[in-house]
């Protein structure tokens, strides 16, 4: 029991003082995180401690399990709640979607300042390592499962990561802990169950310290991660202008470095990667096309496109649906443009689209080409196509920028120009037009 308990207390030790002001356990009733709840409870007082059960949906017996963790917390005088999830799989399978909803329960449930821990060991680690190994990837996959990390705002502990699973069960039979087998656990056709039953055994039959050999290996990984974290952020700053890659400088650096920069960057900005070939051939092609060519390098969480020497990396576009939608004339109007963000009108002082001149409702609409418009303080008419490609606007949202109409005459453009014959002469009350919650435009 002293492994356990030790490893614990060392994880609470090493926080700051105010970290561990609240603790929240995940607790799913199994050997592992029951464990976890025990001893956190003989170490620090109930009161700045509860469990939280997450309810799948997926099993029959799922709601009998959490009265079993209920049951457990009641008679360790731990703080107990439950929630429900729905586990909707999107190509990444069940066991990936249930983990995906389950995370998002937790964190989304947790209180100002406390910190989610969670009871993933040693043999958690060896399993992801290899798995992530068998997907190909790099030092990021391979460091496996960090003992300390953020999800957001939300700080996550694993405090029993560097134990094998042998020292939590010995932790269980000593203090009388009953414990929920799932069995999922023991279902040979999901791969992390063929690694822990099949493969493991057979490897450490052969090199019995080959599982502490590869948690030592991903630790390996981790910090070569975090260093090729670090001259990535470093090379960000060097090639960046505006939040925006500088094409030519970009390409001053070496192949390798460029993709560890990009994938960086991409998962700063869309929380995903581009897979390893695709981000090889279409970084090619970002960067060789001429400067008339428009490429993309699109992937299913993220896309990246260049324009006027610049890389712009931004989630995927979402399809625009037919806008053909009706504005009042009035201060604090708004319209809703799904995915292209939202109009409204606002009071100012001076300028402005003039009330009396636009009539009493605005009709906004996508551009169909073709479209002119004289904006204010300009001499004459001008094709708004040309005014779009001199502002800087990307080529991608040119046709997804609302157009304001009063009578079927074009009167403003979003809230980059307002037609001159429309505009609210001194003296005269006016309303700005707003465009916001859109993708960026420049």
């Amino acid at each position: 029991m002293d492994s356990v308990t030790d490893a614990i207390r060392g994880a609470l030790a090493a926080l700051p003082q105010d970290a561990s002001a609240g603790l929240c356990v995940a607790l799913s009733g199994g050997l592992d995180s029951s464990v976890l709840l025990h001893a956190l409870a003989r170490l620090r007082p109930a009161a700045g401690l509860r469990a939280v059960y997450i309810d799948h949906g997926l099993h029959p017996q799922a709601a009998r399990w959490g009265e079993h963790c209920a049951a457990l917390c009641a008679g360790l005088g731990v703080a107990f709640s439950s929630r429900q999830v729905t586990v909707q799989p999107a190509g990444e399978g069940m066991e990936a979607a249930a983990r995906q909803a389950r995370y998002q329960a937790l964190l989304a449930g947790l209180r100002p300042g406390e910190m989610l821990l969670t009871a993933h060991h040693r043999d958690d680690q060896v399993e992801t390592l290899l798995l992530n190994l068998l997907r190909g990837s790099g030092p990021a996959g391979l460091a496996g499962i960090a003992s300390d990390g953020w999800r957001g705002e939300a700080r996550l502990l694993r405090p029993l990561l560097a134990l094998p699973r042998t020292a939590l069960r010995e932790y269980a039979r000593a203090a009388g802990i009953n414990w929920i087998e799932d069995p999922a656990n023991i279902d040979p056709r999901l791969d992390r169950n063929f690694l822990r039953l099949q493969l493991l055994p057979l490897l450490g039959s052969r090199w019995p310290a080959a599982a502490g050999s590869m948690a030592r290996s991903a630790q390996l990984c981790a910090e070569a991660a975090q260093l090729l974290e670090d001259l990535a952020a470093g090379d960000a700053r060097r090639v960046s202008r505006r939040g925006r890659v500088q094409v030519a400088l970009l390409a001053q650096l070496a192949e390798p470095r460029q993709r560890n920069l990009l994938r960086y960057l991409c998962r700063r900005e869309t929380g995903s990667t581009p897979p390893q070939r695709r981000l090889r051939a279409g970084l090619a092609q970002l960067l060789q096309a001429g400067a008339d060519r428009r490429p993309l390098l699109a992937w299913p969480g993220g896309e990246l496109r260049r324009f006027r020497g610049s890389l712009y990396i931004q989630p995927p576009l979402a399809p625009v649906a037919p806008l053909a939608g009706e504005l009042p004339v009035r201060a604090g109007a708004r319209l809703d443009c799904g995915s292209i963000g939202r109009i409204s009108l606002a009071r100012t002082g001076s300028g402005g689209l003039a009330p009396r001149r636009v009539g009493a409702l605005l009709t906004v609409r996508l551009r169909r080409g073709g479209e002119r418009l004289r904006p204010a303080g300009e001499s004459h008419h001008r094709e708004l196509k040309k005014l779009l490609q001199e502002r800087g606007v990307v080529p991608w949202m040119r046709d997804r920028i609302p157009l304001l109409y009063a009578d079927g005459e074009l009167v403003a453009v979003a809230g980059l120009w307002i037609a001159h014959e429309y505009v609210a002469v001194a003296g005269e009350p006016g309303l700005r037009v707003r465009w916001d919650q859109h993708p960026p435009i420049e």
